[in-house]
């Protein structure tokens, strides 16, 4: 383990973009909260380390992006929302939209329930959205929500007001979900990429909370993003130290801090207003923010950046792809 805050590790896990999450959201759909919104963004359309842009495609082809729901607190999968990508005959992608009950995280690629088959990926402004029953299915390129400073986190977190995200694109995994069928008032979601090009299913990368991952996880990255919540106690000191010298935590104070970080989960009452860490987390929620001033021990509480004017009222609530 090093012995310093190295910064924030901002590379693509396996260095590849496509499997890379970025940001995980919940939220009650506006004007009807019977219904919920569950949007889990990956692949940034531009990388920081190394810089320059990632591939055109949205989604790694023959990968499972997986949106996943804890309906009893033991921080182990009983529902998930898993999203099979494949190439399409000729050119572009087509998803299939799976519903999953049960614990394991074990896939052949044809669990669970066909919710929606066949369609196709979005790459441009249009939004190809497709109703299935009483849910909504949305896969593609969109404007990233994410608004943060990345340079000035990178600068020994010296923040001059510069939006890296202001212009970027993500790959996104947008449902409209009953909240009958998210199978309890009471939740824990956290999302994933798996790779199955091998011939088997294989993890790539996880998360829930936001910013966790590139400024905590440290040299223990690579087996964080593989592991699975229920087993994140074994990441408590190694978050710890990363506060430790981040922010001048004491020891004690440090390990305190990270326990309450993990498991990497995020709590969702369907119904009730979003309102990010406690309940979900809205498009416009402030997270940067927060993390800053759990990171810095208070000493630094914000990178001065405001969400982006380009979303949607209506689904998939995400603006259209800049460039697209």
């Amino acid at each position: 383990m090093s012995h310093h805050f190295a910064g924030p590790d901002f590379g693509f896990p396996g260095g590849d973009a496509r499997f890379n999450f970025t940001d995980l959201y919940a939220f009650p759909k506006p004007g009807d909260n019977s219904k919920s919104i569950l949007i889990m963004n990956v692949h940034p359309s531009f990388g920081v380390n190394p810089p320059g842009p990632t591939p055109i495609e949205p989604f790694a082809s023959n990968a499972l992006y997986e949106i996943l729901i804890d309906t009893d607190g033991d921080a182990i999968v009983n529902i998930a929302y898993s999203v099979k990508i494949m190439a399409a005959p000729g050119s572009g992608q087509v998803a299939t939209l799976r519903r999953i009950e049960g614990d394991s995280l074990h896939r052949t690629g044809d669990d669970g329930e066909i919710v929606a088959d066949g369609v196709a990926v979005s790459t441009g402004g249009d939004s190809k959205v497709m109703t299935a029953g009483d849910i909504r299915f949305f896969a593609g390129r969109r404007s990233d929500p994410f608004f943060f400073d990345a340079a000035g986190a990178i600068n020994n977190l010296t923040f001059t007001g510069d939006d890296f995200f202001i212009d970027k694109n993500v790959a996104s995994v947008i449902l409209e979900v009953p909240n009958a069928a998210l199978g309890s008032d009471s939740l824990k979601i956290w999302a994933r990429t798996v790779d199955g090009s091998s011939g088997s299913w294989k993890q790539v990368d996880r998360g829930a909370r936001a910013s966790q991952v590139p400024f905590l996880a440290g040299d223990q990255k690579a087996a964080y993003i593989t592991a699975e919540p229920a087993n994140d106690a074994q990441f408590v000191a190694t978050f710890a130290h990363s506060l430790e010298h981040a922010g001048g935590y004491t020891p004690e104070e440090a390990a305190r801090v990270a326990s309450g970080m993990l498991p990497d989960l995020q709590p969702y009452r369907p119904g009730s207003p979003a309102s990010y860490p406690t309940n979900g987390r809205a498009l416009t929620d402030d997270v940067s923010a927060y993390f800053l001033g759990i990171l810095t021990n208070g000493k630094v509480t914000s990178d001065g950046l405001s969400p982006h004017k380009d979303l949607m009222a209506e689904f998939p609530y995400l603006g259209p792809p800049h460039g697209g």
